[in-house]
């Protein structure tokens, strides 16, 4: 019996990674591109009005490494910004790297299909989250640069407060669809809508 099949160049070369939303996505109108072995939502119909309100993003391609032992202490319930990454502190010596392209560690775990992502920003990303979860996420709560696991949507999860307006979700892969239901039926009367992985949310 041939074992081919599990060596690396025997992979399909223009294999893409598809995100667990990408279907909510092509049902919105969503055209996609490749990027870094991603199909990636980059662009939506009537992007501009609802970015204007509150949008919501599939950032699930982003890169998602898990640092473990004492060369990552950090402050809990923090995240810190490094380059075009974030690192969340998880436990004392676990942390979660999302984003950026730099060498993983030898350490690190990748765990980006662990975790799908959305991110929901605009001004009033707040009040939508507030329909969904019940973390608190005010302003002198958590300021830029808080990191809070709880629950969203039912689902265990976390958010990094990217800015004051931007929030960055992760959940289960396997609960994508559900969240992005969620998050669209909480965000549609306030004439919320998704938005592609363009130049701005591609970090």
């Amino acid at each position: 019996m041939s074992l081919s099949f599990l060596s690396p160049t025997a992979a399909d070369p223009t294999a893409v990674a598809r995100s667990p939303m990408e279907r909510k996505a092509k049902a919105a109108g969503a055209r996609f591109e490749a990027r870094d072995g991603w199909n990636v939502a980059v662009e939506y119909p009537g992007e501009d009005r609802v970015a204007q309100t509150v949008a919501w993003t599939d950032m699930s391609h982003l890169r998602k490494l898990e640092l473990q032992g004492e060369s990552v202490p950090g402050e809990l319930g923090a995240a810190r910004r490094e380059g075009d990454a974030w690192i969340c502190q998880l436990t004392p010596t676990r942390a979660l790297l999302i984003g950026g392209g730099h060498t993983a560690p030898p350490e690190a775990i990748d765990v980006t299909t662990c975790y799908a992502a959305l991110r929901i920003f605009g001004p009033l990303a707040r009040e939508v989250i507030a329909r969904f979860c019940a973390l608190d996420l005010r302003p002198q709560v958590a300021p830029p640069g808080s990191f809070r696991p709880g629950s969203i949507a039912r689902q265990p999860g976390m958010i990094v407060v990217e800015a004051t307006d931007r929030f960055l979700l992760l959940f289960g892969w396997a609960v994508g669809e559900y969240v992005w239901t969620v998050v669209e039926d909480a965000a549609r009367s306030l004439d919320g809508g998704p938005v592609g992985s363009g130049p701005a949310n591609h970090a």
